[in-house]
């Protein structure tokens, strides 16, 4: 007998009449559930291009009493929804083929809260998913304590201060010197944007660039460290296994149900709004596997804190008891999975070596093509 579980998750429901500007966007566009992108993309290009853009017109005096309110309207108003948003027509582009450089847009907003133009395509498509969270990923997660602040700091700093040098040489040692290139050239592109901005305002570029970046940097490394923090180290390369599903949460609505991370890394290519019903109507997988599914958590970087202040009580709570655990073995279980270690702490300075290469390689169950779909 199959399980099935109901979630409160968003699911396509067609709209019965469109907006004007959706209407205007619509005969561009592969797939209509992708219309909330363009909704998105066009509130963000009235709201927070205008305010950056005012910022350089400011005195510096006047810049620092208005950046805090300033980034608590972007990153609260817009982070998740946009970075997930990046995420999303990452892996499927919403322009039909011929309009693909309207797409570039996307990108170009991604300016305003710290994301540089391909940075997060080089990094998350054709490293992460073509690694699966694996040794050769250099955001892995499986050398590191997943309940240890000291540990994360390592792995974001590394990823901060050397990812330049590391990101670039997995792509060279692979031969996609396509993707190489255009990471070096939107990091450059970035640069130039920056450098041009400090010499116009050094106060508004500080508050519009610079800051977004250090902040979205450290956001993105929380929220990959949440999602594969608990892994079996009986079989790490199992999507099942190796990641987590956060169910009946409002971040899944306001971030494309992000929350289903286990389904994404199983299926990179699937439309977001199709999560919700795939886990809805394959819940014995997740109990075959023994996945770790949270029910009501607020989002990645709640889980991220939970474990950094090593809140199993709570995370035990909210943990679906696919096997009538008490609440101990739940606690004892989650730890098992956080504590485990596989492979040697990577030290900032090495650069990877073909021999290293050789020796993280995995058969790719899920290629990076699947991962960017195109059809």
């Amino acid at each position: 007998m199959s399980v099935h579980i109901a979630t409160t998750d968003p699911k396509w429901v067609p709209k019965e009449r469109h907006s004007a500007l959706e209407k205007l966007f619509l005969p561009f566009m592969r797939d209509e559930r992708d219309l909330i992108f363009i909704n998105v993309a066009a509130l963000m290009t009235v709201t927070v291009l205008p305010m950056a853009i005012g910022m350089f017109f400011l005195p510096p005096w006047v810049i620092g009493l208005v950046a805090l309110p300033y980034l608590g309207f972007v990153f609260l108003g817009f982070g998740g929804r946009y970075g997930l948003m990046l995420h999303a027509t990452g892996h499927r582009p919403i322009f039909k083929r011929e309009y693909m450089w309207m797409q570039s847009y996307i990108p170009f907003l991604g300016f305003f809260l710290g994301h540089t133009p391909t940075s997060f395509d080089a990094h998350h498509m054709w490293m992460h998913h073509a690694e699966n969270n694996m040794l050769g990923d250099g955001s892995s997660t499986l050398p590191y304590v997943r309940d240890r602040f000291t540990h994360f700091l390592h792995y974001w700093a590394r990823f901060f201060f050397f990812g330049y040098v590391h990101v670039p040489r997995y792509m060279l040692l692979r031969g996609r010197t396509r993707i190489l290139k255009r990471f070096v050239a939107g990091e450059l592109a970035w640069l130039a944007v920056a450098l041009v901005a400090l010499y116009l305002n050094w106060a508004a570029a500080l508050v519009v660039l610079v800051i977004p970046l250090l902040m979205i940097r450290w956001l993105m490394m929380a929220g990959n460290w949440a999602q594969h923090a608990f892994i079996d180290m009986t079989d790490p390369d199992n999507g099942f296994k190796n990641s987590t599903c956060l169910t009946n949460t409002n971040y899944n609505h306001k971030c494309y149900n992000d929350g289903y991370h286990i389904v994404h890394h199983n299926k990179p290519g699937m439309h977001w709004t199709e999560m919700a019903k795939a886990f809805e109507d394959n819940v014995q997988d997740y109990i075959d596997a023994d996945s770790l599914v949270f029910d009501g958590l607020m989002d990645n970087q709640q889980i991220w804190f939970l474990l950094m202040t090593r809140n199993y009580d709570k995370l035990a709570r909210h943990m679906r008891n696919f096997h009538n655990r008490t609440h101990e073995q739940k606690v004892e279980y989650l730890k098992t999975r956080v504590r485990t270690q596989m492979g040697p702490i990577p030290s900032f300075f090495h650069i990877e070596t073909p021999e290293d290469a050789k020796r993280t390689d995995r058969h790719l169950s899920i290629s990076v093509e699947e991962a960017l779909v195109l059809e």
